[in-house]
């Protein structure tokens, strides 16, 4: 064989190569495509920030996405959108991102207007105040649709990340201890029983340990999980970025 045909060959390998992968230590074999559903509003954070930086880390990972955005309900802490008035709210979806904070809405109809249809296969992922949103609920379906029981947090702080599960898929890379960009530690009262600790945060007032990051299963659905988000310094954190991008698309079956 010719030298510059040789060289076109190892030009061509390189491209195809570099193109299947996000990085070196990536070995996903094609980029995906997939539909997301992200709801999100509500109290305490800022949420168009959130929302387009999400959406550029999909973009510069090679995900294709096809998002429908739904920013509903203000920003205070209790609110009952119209989403959920549609029994079929997330049919066509690959995943649903919850980014919303509603902690004072309690009625119970509505929250299982929700829970309903991730037991039935909605596929989700739940981040940072997600983990708050009902907290003050009588019921417990959305807790165990989270897999986790939160109802506060402590002081926001650069917190080590403690990789539990370093075989899983999503965590794959993740650099063990790495410090986050400022946020707040939840405080983790319950795992239920079908979730599974990927990553965990030592608390620096009492010492103990609580998960950050998760994986759960509810009825027919796959839950990512994550405590993280508070900050937009946590939304600029490529590590954090990528974990969100691997868990969105290990919830929906395409990682």
């Amino acid at each position: 064989m010719k030298p510059f045909s040789v060289l076109l060959t190892l030009c061509l390998a390189l491209q195809m190569t570099t193109a299947a992968v996000w990085s070196a230590d990536d070995e996903s074999a094609a980029k995906p495509s997939i539909k997301v559903l992200l709801i999100t509003g509500g109290c305490c954070h800022d949420y168009d920030f959130q929302t387009k930086a999400m959406q550029m880390a999909f973009k510069k990972r090679g995900v294709a996405v096809n998002w429908t955005v739904i920013n509903d309900g203000g920003n205070g802490t209790s609110a009952e959108i119209d989403l959920y008035k549609n029994p079929n709210w997330a049919e066509g979806f690959d995943v649903v991102i919850h980014n919303e904070c509603f902690a004072a809405t309690t009625n119970p109809d509505y929250i299982r207007s929700i829970t309903r249809s991730h037991h039935a296969g909605t596929n989700a992922v739940v981040i940072h105040c997600a983990m708050h949103t009902y907290r003050d609920a009588k019921i417990d379906d959305w807790r165990e649709f989270l897999g986790v029981t939160s109802r506060r947090h402590e002081h926001q702080s650069h917190y080590a990340v403690n990789v539990v599960a370093q075989d899983h898929v999503i965590m794959k890379g993740y650099p063990d201890g790495h410090k986050t960009a400022m946020d707040e530690l939840y405080v983790i009262e319950k795992k239920w029983p079908n979730m599974t600790v990927l990553a965990t945060s030592k608390s620096e007032k009492t010492d103990q340990s609580h998960p950050v990051f998760w994986t759960n299963t509810y009825g027919k659905a796959r839950v990512f999980g994550t405590t993280y988000g508070h900050s937009n310094e946590t939304f600029e954190d490529a590590v954090y970025l990528d974990t969100i991008v691997k868990g969105t698309l290990w919830a929906a079956g395409k990682l």
